[in-house]
């Protein structure tokens, strides 16, 4: 995905999928503020890797943090 765009890159046909997430990003396909992202992270609430500098997010530990809200809520 370009991070200036949001569009997925196609190369001979195929659809270049990220493998992982930036905090910024998961904040903004959550809804939420970057703060609030940032202390999920930091609390594990979400589940990240530290890369260098930067912290980076799987898929699916963004799916497992969804789906810990919704069975806290049902």
């Amino acid at each position: 995905m370009n991070e200036k765009t949001g569009r997925l890159r196609v190369v001979d046909d195929m659809t270049i999928r990220r493998k992982w997430h930036t905090v910024a990003e998961v904040a903004e396909m959550l809804g939420y503020g970057l703060s609030k992202t940032k202390m999920l992270v930091a609390t594990g609430q979400i589940r990240s890797i530290k890369d260098g500098h930067h912290r980076r997010i799987l898929p699916e530990w963004v799916d497992q943090y969804i789906s810990a809200r919704v069975s806290e809520a049902a």
